[in-house]
């Protein structure tokens, strides 16, 4: 495997992009046909044994303002979100989005069946990929679901700290709220899954329960094999697609200064002799594509791109999960993470839940008409991930002194959508014309109105809770019941409800578009559905009106999925590497 590039390299296969998938894709094919030459090329770094990649411990220390292994897109400011301008982070390193991930999660099986039969992708529903949701992990905790596997690269364990933060969470959530269940894996991919409380086990992590390190596609796909018929090369860009015709036959790219400060700004050429891979993700892949001569006419034009296909779904169709994080104050006895660095800062213990009758009320009307067409006859989709996280979550100044912990709830399936475009035909670092246009659907502010509810409710009753942080929740008016107190001991698990007025409603929803963030899940710019209907890919994953050319990434998802994306992305990418596979009449 190589770090830098060659003037000019001539291989079978081109991965332009060595993320999650990409990395997945060039591990499959190297492994299953020993002849076919491959060249993955990643724009980031590479992570071998890199410590903030496989310790753990490490893992925030990507996320700061200077990374060298995330990139962050800023989004166009909006009313809708609080006018302010939404940032985006993706993973730019080698291994992508894996390399710096937290979650592990499954979508609902569900979420695939819509791929397959709303979007007339053939191959894509819950039966055939649940097999590769199997083949991809080693499942190191005990569940009743059959769902899993255990002889995949990829190690799945509890890892971390259980607090009694999570766990009170879990006690006082199935006494207070006797309607839903319980469940011993969230991540069952099974109906049982959804709408109950994960209160007999805790989250699962991407961690090796025997050695302690994470377990990403890096080193579980690529550096744990000798593959003498891969390349890699890392800290270089793709920068755009070559055609002969309509058929793609190669890239051009060139380094990143960032990681190749001494080498020339010469464009390196890669001839492919079957096939161009893009695997850049849902910002990358969409711009790759733009900037080669692939979208819609009119935006390439007024860049002056020479139109390859008119292809106007490139970039379009965005979309992310929104969450909204409210902290409280806790009990000196609190096991909470607040100031230590360490990769259970994320301690989550969740539900994934659907509203009963008497809730779909309290969300109100802007949520009847999305309910009655997308969730009515899909139980196992969830509307409305719920968590605790034993720490402070948040961005205003707090007292170092005192314990918090904080009660977090996200749109599993927003209706909001958005798009992202090139600005430059040939400078990859330019601005992207970037709009999410978060919170522009009515239906998902109305969601999480109901999160900040009912997940109040459950912080109040939690024996360890001592008050609110007021100033990270909504500021309602003197007098109403709602008002928050910043010194106060937990409620009985039978007091009522807060009753909200709808002034109430209107404060939590001012605070909703002030203080919500997106969870760095996008997916959708390069769709996977028919092209009239704004798709780029078909189910083969080819990109319309041209040949030797596919998009396997989490850009492909032509619908929302009910999880973190990490394990829907690995999928993609075994997806994709079965398919090559089977057009080149190899079986693994």
């Amino acid at each position: 495997m190589l770090d830098k590039a060659k003037t000019e390299v001539t291989v079978d296969i081109i991965i332009a992009g060595g993320g999650t998938s990409g990395c997945v894709i060039g591990s499959r094919l190297a492994a299953a046909h020993p002849s076919l030459t491959i060249l993955v090329i990643e724009a980031g770094p590479p992570t071998r044994d890199d410590l903030s990649h496989v310790q753990p411990a490490r893992y925030p220390s990507h996320f700061v303002p200077d990374s060298t292994t995330i990139k962050y897109h800023v989004g166009k400011e909006s009313k809708d979100f609080g006018s302010r301008s939404p940032v985006v982070a993706c993973g730019q390193c080698f291994g992508g989005g894996s390399s710096v991930n937290a979650v592990y999660a499954r979508p609902s099986a569900s979420d695939f069946d819509d791929w397959e039969h709303c979007y007339g992708n053939a191959g894509w529903g819950s039966k055939d990929l649940i097999p590769l949701f199997q083949k991809m992990e080693t499942f190191q905790v005990e569940s009743h679901a059959d769902t899993h596997g255990s002889s995949g690269p990829l190690k799945i364990s509890y890892g971390g700290l259980f607090t009694n933060v999570g766990q009170q969470f879990l006690d006082v959530a199935t006494k207070y709220d006797k309607t839903r269940l319980k469940t011993d894996d969230l991540n069952g991919m099974r109906e049982s899954s959804i709408n109950a409380y994960g209160c007999m086990q805790r989250w699962q992590k991407f961690i090796d329960g025997e050695t302690g390190r994470r377990s990403d596609v890096a080193h579980g796909y690529i550096y744990s094999h000798d593959y003498l018929n891969l390349q890699v090369v890392t800290g270089y860009h793709v920068k755009r697609i070559i055609f002969e015709g309509r058929r793609a036959v190669g890239v051009e790219y060139l380094p990143n200064p960032r990681f190749q400060p001494d080498a020339a700004l010469d464009v390196h050429l890669a001839r492919s002799r079957r096939l161009v891979v893009v695997s850049a993700g849902p910002f990358g892949s969409p711009a790759l594509l733009e900037r080669s001569g692939i979208g819609a006419k009119r935006l390439m034009n007024k860049l002056g791109i020479s139109t390859v296909v008119d292809l106007p779904g490139v970039g379009e169709n965005f979309q992310d999960h929104i969450v909204t994080l409210t902290p409280y104050h806790a009990a000196n006895n609190a096991e909470t993470l607040d100031g230590i660095v360490r990769n259970d800062a994320a301690e989550v213990e969740s539900a994934k839940l659907r509203p009963s009758s008497t809730e779909l009320e309290i969300i109100g009307p802007e949520f009847s008409q999305r309910w009655k067409e997308y969730f009515v006859n899909a139980p196992d989709k969830p509307v409305m991930f719920l968590g605790s996280v034993s720490m402070y979550m948040g961005s205003l100044p707090i007292d170092p002194e005192r314990k918090y912990f904080s009660m977090g709830y996200h749109i599993e399936y927003p209706g909001s959508r958005g798009y992202i475009h090139v600005t430059s035909a040939d400078d990859i670092d330019a601005p992207m014309d970037f709009d999410c246009k978060f919170l522009t659907s009515p239906d998902d502010v109305a969601i999480l109105r109901w999160g900040y509810k009912f997940s109040r409710e459950i912080a109040r009753r939690m024996p360890l809770y001592r008050g609110e942080f007021v100033a990270g929740h909504p500021q309602f008016s003197e007098g109403s019941q709602a008002v928050c107190h910043s010194d106060e001991s937990p409620i009985a698990i039978s007091a009522p409800n807060i009753k909200y007025t709808e002034d109430d409603d209107r404060a939590i929803n001012e605070h909703i578009r002030k203080t919500s963030t997106n969870i760095w899940h996008s997916m959708g710019t390069c769709a996977m559905k028919p092209r009239g209907d704004g798709g780029v890919v078909d189910s083969s994953l080819n990109v319309y009106g041209v040949e030797g050319l596919k998009v396997a990434d989490m850009s492909i998802a032509p619908g929302n999925v009910s999880a973190n994306t990490c394990t829907t992305a690995i999928v993609i990418g075994e997806k994709a590497a079965a398919i090559i596979l089977e057009e080149l009449g190899v079986l693994e």
